[in-house]
Formats: structure tokens, C-alpha cells, sequence
């Protein structure tokens, strides 16, 4: 027996061998051409692009990853020095007030008022 799934009832039923072999949604395959084309512009591909034009800095990621894989034994979050020092601080530090600040604001939400 074959099986199809029916779209209102949400269940499998009962069908015919051509009925299960070409499902609800599916069409057979009408012609392989290509649609008409609907805008007339044409574009560049990538490999056009001269490849001299797109970028005219140098590489970092090579000396970036000799940086960042160096066993130095510190984390990755603090091996370019001060900046990441100070912006790991800095977020610590924001991070404890937040957190001291919503304790002091949940005690104090806490507490009934005076009449």
C-alpha cells in the first residue's frame, strides 16, 4: 500500500501508486530554458574584477595568526598588549557595577515604604 501526506488533516493516508510517487507541492519537470530576462543590465563577475583594485592594503591575517598561536601562555583576549588590557578591564569593571547596581536596586525595591 502506498502512503501520502495530507495537507488538511496533517496525517498520512491511504493513495494511489502515482499519487505517492508525485507528492502535493511537486511538479514533474516542465523545460530546463532559462526565464526571460527581466532587468537588461549586465554585470562583472569576480573573476573580471582586477584583483589589484579591490584591496590595496597589505595581508594582516598572516601576522595576526603567529600572534594570536604563539604559546606564551597568555589568553587570546589579552595577547595584543594594553588595548586589550584596558578594554578588559574597563569591561570588568562595568560589569561589577551593573552587577552591584542591580543588587542595590533590587534591595531597595525590596523594602516597603514608609507612610
Amino acid at each position: 500500500m502506498y502512503y501520502k501526506f495530507n495537507g488538511f488533516t496533517q496525517r498520512l493516508v491511504g493513495a494511489a501508486a502515482s499519487a505517492a510517487y508525485n507528492p502535493q507541492g511537486l511538479k514533474p519537470i516542465v523545460s530546463t530554458e532559462s526565464p526571460a530576462l527581466i532587468f537588461g543590465t549586465t554585470t562583472k563577475l569576480a573573476s573580471d574584477l582586477p584583483a589589484t583594485d579591490s584591496f590595496l592594503g597589505k595581508n594582516k591575517v598572516p601576522d595576526l595568526q603567529k600572534l594570536f598561536q604563539k604559546a606564551d601562555g597568555l589568553p587570546v583576549h589579552l595577547k595584543r598588549g594594553v588595548p586589550d588590557k584596558l578594554l578588559y578591564r574597563t569591561t570588568m569593571a562595568l560589569t561589577i557595577g551593573g552587577t552591584i547596581y542591580c543588587l542595590v536596586a533590587l534591595y531597595m525595591a525590596s523594602q516597603p515604604r514608609n507612610q
